[in-house]
């Protein structure tokens, strides 16, 4: 069992006095400022002149524009925050050159998490605490669990949620111990009554957290859309209905990370099925319980767990007819509507609907790791 460093971020709550409120705030507006005004100068370069504007001359527009007595306000907080929204900038133009997403957009104050990113030179970690640069006292972070043994942070980033509540990244080496190998291999269904099924015949269910909070989420909109817009009213109602929403993404984060890991824990291979979330959310019948169970944030969760541990994750294509397979004789349905939970195959094999699935994507899995290729169902 070898093991091997990766970086690995820890993340604490944190409760700031109301001066150091106060100069996060600042620092916020000047991250989001710096992040929208390089994003329209780049987006101006392209449209007006064909060019593309490089990191390196948006760091030196960040030099003028701090030099401008109109923006002088720029050096109030610390340098490297700022560095740091220009480098997400440049990662979000990566991803889109490369198909990856989306073109970037501008930040909106109120509509998104504000975060700050400080870099090893503008922060002090002393004695188990934390003091950002331009500030006298330490934060007061909540220490959930410890941070490895001798580990030096490297990074953190500072943000605060649409509910309020300030949260700390902090970025460090640690080394991760792999897992035992084991022999035992799985495939899992993903799915809206049980949220996964799993090839060795066990359902996990859907916990539905959106569901039972519904009524109160219903209940804080309501009241959200008959304050006055600008007042104080509004502002209130909307973190009130901020943390229902917080609650029930804590929550549902807090159930997918204990599956995955237990999965990630008992299993050398985990197979699952390519999903194309994204579409499948276009059908309003069912995209409130497909967003509800997170799909793609599981994946997620498994994939980096599994890289982590020595494990694998292999990824089935979506097109592969799972619930059509007898995972016994391999006989392929012409059809198999979704009331249709149970089913009986002409060799006489009797069927789940998902736990056949399952078997079935975790035979796939294994071919495809054999092969090395995908695995889609065959032309007639």
């Amino acid at each position: 069992m070898g093991g091997r460093v990766i970086k690995r971020a820890y993340k604490y709550r944190f409760y700031p006095t109301p001066e150091q409120a106060d100069q996060l705030a600042r620092t916020f507006g000047c991250v989001r400022y710096v992040y929208n005004r390089a994003l329209a100068e780049r987006s101006r370069a392209w449209t007006q002149e064909q060019r593309r504007i490089s990191y390196a001359e948006s760091d030196k527009m960040l030099t003028g524009w701090k030099r401008d007595p109109e923006t002088e306000w720029l050096t109030e907080p610390s340098k490297g925050p700022l560095q740091a929204a220009l480098r997400n900038l440049q990662a979000a133009y990566d991803k889109f050159w490369r198909k990856r997403s989306g073109y970037p957009r501008f930040k909106k104050k109120g509509r998104s998490t504000d975060s700050a990113t400080y870099f090893s030179n503008c922060f002090t970690y002393r004695n188990g605490a934390i003091t950002l640069a331009k500030q006298v006292e330490p934060l007061d972070i909540r220490w959930s669990r410890p941070l490895s043994e001798g580990a030096r942070p490297s990074q953190v980033t500072v943000s605060r949620d649409r509910a309020g509540r300030y949260h700390i990244s902090i970025l460090v080496e640690d080394m991760i111990a792999e897992h035992t190998p084991t022999d035992a291999t799985l495939g899992v269904d993903a799915g809206i009554t049980s949220l996964y099924t799993l090839s060795t015949g066990e359902k996990v269910s859907n916990p539905r957290h959106e569901r039972k909070d519904r009524a109160r989420l219903a209940k804080a909109q309501r009241v959200l859309s008959r304050k006055q817009k600008g007042s104080a009213n509004r502002a209130k109602a909307r973190w009130k209905l901020a943390r229902v929403h917080a609650r029930i993404g804590d929550r549902r984060r807090d159930h997918l990370h204990k599956l995955s890991t237990r999965l990630v824990r008992e299993n050398q291979v985990i197979a699952i099925e390519d999903l194309s979330v994204r579409n499948m959310v276009r059908n309003r019948c069912l995209a409130r319980a497909i967003s509800d169970a997170s799909w793609s944030q599981f994946r997620s969760m498994l994939e980096y767990k599994a890289d982590w541990y020595g494990r694998t994750v292999v990824a089935v294509d979506r097109f592969y007819p799972s619930s059509k397979t007898c995972s016994v004789c391999g006989r392929i349905n012409d059809s198999m509507p979704l009331h249709v939970r149970e089913w009986q195959c002409p060799c006489g094999a009797f069927h789940d609907r998902d736990v056949n699935a399952a078997k079935n994507i975790c035979a796939a899995g294994l071919a495809v790791l054999a092969c090395g290729d995908g695995v889609r169902p065959s032309r007639s």
